[in-house]
């Protein structure tokens, strides 16, 4: 399976659809959005540097063309078990993602196949479970499997906690800029996010620069459902939406709704096109920014770029009713 890449799937955007390839470490099968992955190969050992100190599901630095990028032992990391019987057809093989505008290898035992599935088929971890196992973003029931789908920047930043937001420095001096606070007290925001680790996180610097009006859901169906009662709100009363609510931030992987979807609706459904919304998703690259401008996102960027969200949250909220 060396050198094997992703294939080229196109999906319409704002259809709540997404690709997931479906694969597994020891008995247990793991998914993951297709849009992460660049592509799959064979795990040669003799291409890995070890670090020595490291913590053990880091097995250090693959060379891959030339270049090294990070290897993490899934299975170590998740303390799987070991499947019953290795044979030629469960060779390890690292699956090479992109997101945050970073590449890491993830050592697995096997791939399955690709699926297509509706964002709405995805059940959200039980608040009990998530708590414990952040982990996983939720699960897809396919065929007689239960998939589970793994939040790979969550582990990342278990690794390099850096990584999820960016860096602390750039995150003080934006809570620091006094000018802009008075303004932001008085926007009134909704945020969707179904990572709790990386909800809490960005709540905690977006309360922190001074957005007292914020709102946040963990995932888009929720997100949406208070829009409409803020329309309905709006409607009652013969006003603006911007009387009731001034921007929207989201994800673009969430259970029930992604992002997009999320987007489109509120654009084209709403019949809100002046209304911002802005995408924070660990996806954002050149063609999924391609993608985001088709369902008319205001603004976007990737998640460890918050002083940038920051930034074009303050340009759109000078924006008045």
């Amino acid at each position: 399976m060396s050198g094997v890449e992703k294939p080229d799937i196109l999906l319409e955007s704002g259809t709540n659809e997404m690709e997931i390839i479906e694969f597994h470490v020891g008995t247990q099968p793991l998914g993951i959005n297709v849009q992460k992955l660049k592509e799959i190969i064979s795990f040669d050992e003799s291409a890995l540097t070890s670090i020595p100190e490291s913590d053990p599901a880091m097995l250090g630095t693959l060379l891959l063309r030339g270049a090294t990028i990070p290897l993490i032992d899934l299975k170590l990391h998740l303390k799987q078990r070991q499947q019953k019987e290795q044979t030629e057809d469960t060779r390890p093989v690292v699956l090479v993602c992109e997101f945050n505008h970073r590449t890491n290898g993830f050592k697995i035992d096997g791939v399955n196949q690709i699926h297509r599935v509706s964002w709405s088929d995805v059940e959200p971890l039980a608040p009990f479970i998530s708590q414990f196992k952040p982990r996983f973003t939720g699960s897809i029931h396919i065929e007689d499997r239960e998939i589970l789908l793994l939040d790979l920047e969550h582990i990342i930043g278990e690794f390099d906690p850096e990584s999820v937001l960016g860096e602390s420095e750039e995150i003080e001096s934006t809570q620091e800029d006094k000018g802009n606070s008075a303004r932001r007290k008085q926007v009134k925001v909704l945020m969707a996010e179904d990572s709790s680790i990386i909800r809490t996180s960005i709540e905690k610097v977006l309360r922190g620069a001074g957005f007292d009006g914020l709102e946040v859901f963990v995932d888009g169906e929720e997100c949406y459902q208070r829009i409409l009662q803020l329309k309905q709100q709006a409607d009652e009363a013969g006003e603006d939406i911007r009387h009731h609510l001034n921007l929207i931030i989201s994800d673009i992987e969430m259970p029930k709704m992604d992002g997009l979807t999320l987007c489109r609706k509120v654009k084209e459904e709403l019949g809100y096109k002046h209304l911002p919304v802005l995408l924070f998703s660990s996806l954002i690259n050149p063609p999924m920014e391609v993608k985001c401008d088709s369902v008319g996102a205001d603004g976007y960027a990737a998640k460890p770029e918050i002083a940038k969200l920051i930034e074009m949250m303050d340009r759109f909220i000078e924006i008045k009713p």
